[in-house]
């Protein structure tokens, strides 16, 4: 039996020179940060992991650490590609996910600069590298959740709506405990999906298992290591998850599934959210 199908039938109760963004857009060129952590023009031909991936792993490891700090301009896609001897569409393509995450914003005629440094405690974590990836699977669950989500709201049974339930007490009370674990916030996640009625959702969350379990190892590392405001948050927003569900209100359980996973990769991404 797959991991989430388990999660399902058994929840658990439980350095370079700095260069800041001036406000003129007729601001002279800066010098850009260097991308300089040991090992990072050294990348894994032939590994799992997609070489745009392992560039934006670099980069964003950089940016956690506080090689690149937020207002430092990264190197042009030139001498990125140099640095780590891949193609320039690689590099673009590292650069783009780096830019839809958040973490980076580029400015015509300027350069692309730092514009969101994660908690520094992220950086202590060992598959920082692979936030790429976790992110990427990410954009799938909104998707994939929210119209689970709706469709759990209409479709649900009593006894389905018991396991939702069940699985978010298990969940709040194991984060109020410090103790929370990626199988309990994956059993209500699950939970919901089985209770769409289609099992067609279980089987694609069971496709990227790796990566959303990654996710929340991180995520959850993080809300344990945070401010109580932080695991708050969380339990909130699975709370208004599970009374949209009970109230079979559709649309809000899809938009309430949503707001939480973006939230959630908000609190990744940013330090600001913690």
């Amino acid at each position: 039996m797959s991991a989430v199908r388990q999660a399902v039938s058994r929840p658990k109760h439980s350095g370079g020179s700095v260069a800041r963004i001036k406000a003129s857009p007729s601001s002279e060129p800066q010098a850009s940060a260097d991308i300089d952590a040991p090992g990072a023009q050294v990348l894994e031909r032939g590994h799992r992991v997609r070489l745009a991936d392992q560039v934006y792993g670099q980069i964003f490891e950089q940016i956690v650490s506080g090689g690149l700090n937020v207002g430092d301009k990264l190197p042009s896609e030139n001498e990125i590609s140099e640095r780590f001897g891949v193609s320039r569409p690689v590099v673009r393509e590292a650069l783009l996910r780096l830019r839809a995450d958040g973490l980076i914003t580029a400015h015509q005629g300027l350069g692309t600069f730092v514009s969101h440094q994660p908690a520094p405690r992220l950086k202590t974590f060992n598959d920082v590298q692979n936030v790429s990836a976790y992110l990427r699977a990410q954009e799938v669950r909104v998707a994939l959740e929210g119209d689970a989500a709706r469709l759990a709201a209409l479709r649900r049974t009593d006894e389905q709506l018991k396991k939702i339930a069940d699985a978010h007490a298990a969940f709040a009370d194991g984060l109020a405990r410090g103790e929370v674990s990626p199988e309990a916030d994956l059993a209500f996640h699950a939970s919901i999906a089985e209770a769409s009625g289609n099992d067609f959702y279980l089987g694609v969350l069971e496709s990227i298992h790796e990566s959303i379990n990654g996710f929340m190892r991180l995520t959850l590392s993080l809300t344990r290591t945070g401010s109580r405001q932080r695991a708050q948050r969380v339990a909130d927003e699975h709370a208004t998850i599970l009374d949209a569900i009970r109230e079979q209100d559709s649309e809000r359980a899809r938009v309430a599934m949503q707001f939480h996973l973006g939230q959630a990769r908000h609190r990744l991404v940013d330090r600001e959210r913690d």
